[in-house]
């Protein structure tokens, strides 16, 4: 059965069923995650065969629209607060929330897409960076850093460790390799609601913020830039970039926390963890 333990979170912007108590999950809860994320996870490597120069942002939004539809499942951001499409595409220097409109992709481009399927009540959430032919090389390794900052902050997850063991993670190793942690956006909680408590900071200090619990899952989704962390979302109210329009890159997994540590509901089932670019799967 499911519980509710009181513990601080930060503020956040309320999902309809959002509460402030972190939820601890049992073994059902987390099979249907198990379902939701492997089928994102599917999802995911089915728009690697859309990469290429010239795709319209606009046919990967239908592809997403077209698979869910026929696996039974919905786009959690398809009217999601007015939001209008089944996935997010954030190209380049645009950090996330990017719409998959008519742009074309180009060859060089680097291409964050963020797909969250509902299925069964459950919400698998993750993104991935995929490269259109070959990116210049600062891009390639901005890439690999954002994988490998959130691969060390899932790597921090273990029952009696600490919110900011999260975060210290993601950061530190970020910025030891003279790049910047985005910090007006954050991972969640999730299961049955698409953002719940607690908020996952990409940034923090080590042994602070909530005990992390067996049963709690959530989202680890650093958002890296190549230079400032500054961003700032256009009129479109959605779209967020850099201030300095330096490259950005980000990765997100759905995870759950286990006795023995963590376990990735979204990896993705052929390897792809972002095509075109070769990445370790696994953290230290």
């Amino acid at each position: 059965m499911d519980s509710y333990i009181d513990m601080p979170v930060a503020p956040r912007a309320q999902d309809a069923r959002r509460t402030e108590s972190i939820k601890l999950y049992g073994r059902d809860a987390f099979e249907g995650m198990r379902r939701a994320g492997a089928l994102t996870a599917t999802c995911l490597d089915g728009v690697s065969d859309l990469i290429s120069h010239g795709t319209p942002l606009a046919e990967i939004n239908a592809f997403v629209l077209d698979f869910a539809a026929t696996h039974g499942a919905t786009p959690a951001t398809l009217g999601y607060k007015g939001y209008e499409y089944a996935c997010c595409t954030s190209v380049n220097h645009v950090v996330c929330h990017g719409l998959p409109n008519e742009k074309k992709l180009r060859d060089g481009d680097i291409v964050n897409v963020d797909v969250t399927l509902v299925l069964d009540g459950w919400h698998g959430d993750s993104s991935r960076m995929y490269a259109v032919g070959k990116p210049k090389r600062a891009a390639e390794r901005l890439v690999r850093i954002a994988h490998e900052a959130m691969m060390r902050g899932i790597g921090a997850v273990r029952p009696g460790a600490r919110l900011g063991d999260i975060g210290h993670a993601i950061q530190s190793y970020a910025e030891s390799e003279r790049c910047s942690v985005v910090r007006d956006f954050c991972g969640h909680g999730i299961g049955q609601v698409f953002h719940d408590s607690p908020n996952i900071l990409n940034f923090g200090r080590a042994g602070t913020g909530p005990e992390l619990r067996e049963g709690m899952i959530f989202t680890v989704e650093p958002m890296v830039n190549l230079g400032r962390a500054e961003v700032k979302v256009l009129v479109d109210d959605w779209t967020a970039v850099t201030r300095d329009r330096s490259l950005s890159a980000q990765f997100e997994h759905s995870i759950g926390v286990t006795a023995e540590g963590f376990e990735i509901f979204t990896l993705s089932p052929k390897g792809l963890h972002a095509p075109g670019i070769e990445i370790r799967a696994t953290p230290e």
